[in-house]
């Protein structure tokens, strides 16, 4: 029995002397749950929260970078459309002859290949920064050809091909922040109306279903009608307002501020195919009203391409009118983009100092439930070991050895 007993207690003190160890190894007290379980319970909270703080700061390390590179190109396309706008106050005065106006024209059509270059612009990471989420797609194409007057060949359009949603960042708990301008939003020019031309006067919801308005979901229940559509849709958070047309009895959009209204019906509803304002398409980013429908409101590629065909033309009247007209469109929507991006960098810069400051609070707040006190464990486990010593030496002197454990 006292040689059991000896035994059970060298077991238990080698086993403190090991958890010791591994505590000074881990630096941390809490070796098992049931070391502190109040203070492990803590632990874990504070080292979730403090690997989503780190998450959120690399996720607004990225915004910045971002904005930063958005920042830039649209502060080129404002030095562009400025230099227009000056061609364009310029080739109103009259005293230029049509082979002026001609060569004006041709510097508009170079300004124009480096405008869509800008919206076409590709990011350090390899995608288009004005493509929201379809990040490897050319929001626009340029179509060459033939214009009167021009001589060679000419920028005649400017087609919109899509781009995704804008992505969001979490910027802190539940915080998020809008990281993309489409190409719909920075380059266009004028507010979009689009006029459906189907008498929907009797039109009736006839199951549930549901469409998008600039990304915005609106749901739809069977038996909703016309005047029914229209108040969801105002009463959504989408930048455009609907009214039906007194004369036509259809659904009317307009957008609220210039940016392209981008219309989708969901995977299996045909809501806005019916209403005649959409067709099908495959992809539904892309442009895709109806052909009876009449869409107003022009890009800012259409403002220059107006201006400059003006030129070619030499319609001094146009020119000192819709002209200059279209161009301050462009440059004011342009212009309200940059000091959103502004507005945007600003609230990335607080957030970033706010979580730069809550990263070393929390990092102390692991340290003072987890921590280990190296000089105090470093003296207990001297002490320990010393205990440990002593009991071996009075185990040997109690238990002598006798002829049996020789034998043995």
């Amino acid at each position: 029995m006292a040689s059991d007993d000896v035994a059970y207690s060298l077991r238990r003190q080698e086993e403190a002397l090991a958890n010791q160890q591994s505590r000074i190894g881990t630096q941390s007290r809490i070796h098992r749950l049931r070391d502190d379980p109040l203070a492990a319970a803590h632990t874990v909270r504070y080292q979730s929260y403090f690997a989503r703080l780190e998450r959120y700061e690399n996720n607004i390390h990225y915004s910045q970078d971002h904005l930063r590179q958005v920042d830039i190109y649209l502060q080129s396309s404002v030095d562009i459309l400025q230099r227009i706008r000056e061609l364009s106050i310029q080739g109103a005065n009259g005293i230029y002859s049509r082979s002026d106006l001609q060569n004006m024209a041709a510097e508009v059509n170079e300004l124009l290949k480096e405008l869509v270059s800008i919206s076409n612009a590709t990011g350090p990471d390899g995608s288009r920064i004005f493509s929201g989420d379809k990040a490897f797609t050319e929001p626009f194409r340029i179509v060459e050809g033939t214009v009167e007057g021009g001589g060679d060949t000419m920028i005649v359009n400017v087609e919109y091909r899509g781009a995704g949603p804008r992505r969001s960042i979490e910027m802190g708990e539940g915080v998020y922040q809008a990281l993309d301008i489409g190409g719909g939003e920075a380059f266009w020019a004028e507010r979009m109306q689009i006029f459906a031309s189907v008498d929907a006067s009797a039109w009736s919801a006839g199951e549930h279903g549901a469409f998008f308005v600039d990304g915005r979901e609106i749901m739809v229940s069977p038996g909703d009608t016309l005047p029914v559509i229209v108040a969801k849709i105002n009463e959504s958070t989408a930048p455009v307002k609907a009214y039906i047309d007194p004369q036509t009895r259809g659904l009317v959009i307009e957008g609220t501020n210039p940016h392209l209204i981008r219309l989708e019906d969901r995977q299996g509803s045909r809501v806005l195919e019916e209403l005649g304002v959409i067709a099908f398409n495959s992809d539904p980013s892309a442009p895709n009203w109806n052909p009876g429908a009449r869409v107003s409101g022009g890009s800012a590629f259409d403002m220059v391409l107006r201006f400059r065909d003006a030129l070619l033309r030499g319609d001094q009247d146009f020119i000192g009118s819709q002209g200059v007209a279209g161009m301050d469109s462009a440059l004011e929507n342009i212009l309200t983009r940059v000091a959103e991006i502004g507005s945007r960098q600003e609230r990335a810069q607080m957030a970033w100092g706010r979580v730069n400051q809550n990263i070393p609070n929390v990092a102390s707040y692991i340290a003072r439930e987890s921590s280990l006190d190296m000089t105090s464990a470093a003296i207990d486990l001297a002490n320990m070991d010393f205990a440990h010593r002593a009991a071996l030496q009075t185990a040997a002197k109690i238990i002598p050895p006798s002829l049996l454990d020789f034998l043995r």
